[in-house]
């Protein structure tokens, strides 16, 4: 039965939801290995001698790219410099490549993608995101002037396209950096209403020691660590030429070439786009790792039914949990269903806090920890704070007024020992006064 394989392309679109942003960028440059970081250890006093010397070959190799016209012996020369730096350059099937392709699309693993493509192949790069300059020129990238909006850029690369004696366009769809190991993220359309026939290209990149990308890291920190390393290479796979189908949508045509690279680079194509990963930066930054790694060991057997219908797929379950498990630690007395209710709409520990203090998510207190917590475990570590925590009535006042302040006063001692609950558990300052 061969054709069940050729069926079973089927199974890509719901492969997605199995690749979280997690596996499709490193937040660690260094290795969590023993042994690896040992080694990079030992390894450290050549490799800060290599940037130092990498450094000044690297300023020569701009002098000499910049002197020199775009050519072939250009590339050559370029090439050869580029191996002192530590940065080899392999093609496969390069037959492949069209001489008549004007649009070169490709996946995208590092900051210099394309100035190792343009080391194999006359080529330019446009700027995305809105960089101009001497910064933009000496990277290697095509300035697009005037383009203020996404209508004016497909409207001057279509220009651009158009002239016979300009080097192809290339541009890469994801529109951000993945490490290129998991998946691809889902292709923008718009690169391909410019021309109806592209070339695909595979690139892989591979370096000892360390992650080739850190997915918030910049250029210029990416720049230092590939001289840092012993080396890095970059293997570029040429791919046959698609053409668009005229039933075919724009949508459609992207996703059919990022099956295509998938498949060849051995990946799923995933549906989430460059807007994910700026998501998932910002939960990196104001969230502890913590959750990420105690997260798989925590099975989601405790979680209560009320959560079940997020309907959220299982690294986002996950990650909830990890949330919920901070918030009752600082409110043990909130029941868990609540919690994970709210985080389901803020994502944020912050205003979860701050929701179920001031009584904007209503809950019934745990039986067992309904009470507020005695001050005598933060007196020893606050003594002039205490005394707030030992202010709260336990007895019904007669008198509205009084109830009134008796809540008021409670729910500033719960508030005030929860911050500092949270200052002492994740070493942040307490805010005074602030509510």
């Amino acid at each position: 039965m061969e054709p069940s394989p050729a069926a079973g392309s089927a199974p890509p679109p719901a492969a997605p939801a199995l690749v979280g942003p997690d596996r499709l960028f490193d937040a660690h440059r260094l290795p969590s290995d023993g042994l690896l970081l040992l080694s990079l250890l030992l390894y450290t006093p050549v490799g800060l001698c290599l940037l130092l010397l990498r450094l000044f070959v690297g300023l020569h190799v701009f002098l000499v790219s910049c002197a020199l016209p775009d050519s072939a012996p250009r590339r050559f020369v370029v090439r050869a410099m580029c191996s002192l730096l530590g940065l080899f350059v392999r093609q496969a099937n390069p037959r492949q490549r069209s001489p008549r392709a004007r649009l070169y699309v490709a996946n995208h693993v590092t900051p210099f993608d394309h100035n190792v493509l343009g080391l194999l192949a006359s080529c330019s790069a446009p700027v995305l995101n809105g960089t101009s300059g001497f910064l933009c020129w000496s990277r290697g990238f095509l300035e697009v002037g005037g383009a203020g909006s996404r209508a004016e850029l497909l409207e001057f690369l279509k220009a651009y396209s158009s002239q016979g004696g300009s080097p192809p366009l290339l541009l890469f769809p994801e529109e951000t950096t993945t490490n290129g190991r998991a998946g691809l993220l889902r292709f923008s359309s718009w690169p391909f209403s410019i021309l109806d026939t592209v070339q695909p290209v595979a690139l892989q990149v591979q370096r000892p020691f360390v992650t080739v990308c850190v997915a918030d890291a910049s250029w210029i920190v990416e720049l230092l660590w590939a001289f840092f390393v012993p080396f890095t290479v970059y293997q570029v796979r040429w791919l046959p030429s698609v053409c668009r189908t005229p039933e075919e949508t724009r949508e459609d045509f992207a996703r059919k070439v990022q099956e295509r690279l998938a498949s060849e680079l051995g990946v799923v194509s995933t549906q989430l786009t460059a807007a994910d990963k700026a998501e998932y930066l910002k939960r990196l930054r104001h969230s502890p790792p913590a959750p990420h790694t105690s997260a798989p060991s925590q099975p989601s057997v405790s979680r209560p039914p009320q959560a079940s219908p997020s309907m959220a797929p299982p690294t986002e379950d996950a990650r909830l949990m990890g949330l919920a498990q901070h918030v009752k630690e600082v409110l043990p007395h909130v029941p868990l269903a609540v919690i994970l209710k709210d985080l389901a709409q803020t994502s944020c520990v912050d205003t979860t806090i701050a929701n179920l203090l001031e009584g904007r998510v209503p809950f019934i207190p745990c039986e067992a920890e309904a009470s507020l917590p005695a001050p005598s475990d933060s007196s020893a570590q606050h003594p002039t704070t205490s005394s707030p925590v030992r202010a709260p009535v336990k007895v019904f006042a007669r008198s509205p007024e009084a109830r009134h302040l008796s809540l008021q006063e409670r729910k500033r001692a719960l508030y005030d020992q929860a911050r500092r609950r949270y200052a002492e558990k994740y070493g942040m300052p307490a805010r005074e006064g602030s509510r």
